[in-house]
């Protein structure tokens, strides 16, 4: 397994704590804008769609067609998930759970 702790530097955590600061979609929006271009949005937002598609258990087709990746894209993705830190499984998992308590109870 990779060394994380490349990851973990001042720099680094001073972008994490900014991105945990904000409060609400408006200034995610802000924020990102500034932050990213439009194509680094984009393939994040793709590669998070490709990974909820993977854990339902579409196929690498299915995500090209829908999604418009690479299968190289795809692939690393899947290996994240398959031998990664669970991040993805982590955040579509508890924005799920966050959908579901905001729907009124039946």
């Amino acid at each position: 397994m990779a060394d994380k702790n490349h990851l973990k530097n001042p720099a680094t955590a001073a972008l994490f704590e900014a991105i945990l600061s904000l409060k609400s979609m408006d200034e995610c929006y802000t924020f990102f804008e500034d932050l990213c271009t439009m194509k680094e949005l984009a393939d994040m937002a793709q590669r998070l769609e490709a990974a909820k598609m993977l854990l339902e258990g579409k196929t690498y087709e299915q995500i090209v067609k829908s999604v418009e990746i690479s299968t190289a894209t795809i692939s690393r993705i899947n290996r994240c998930i398959q031998y990664g830190n669970g991040g993805y499984e982590l955040i579509i998992d508890r924005v799920k759970e966050q959908k579901a308590s905001e729907q009124p109870a039946e």
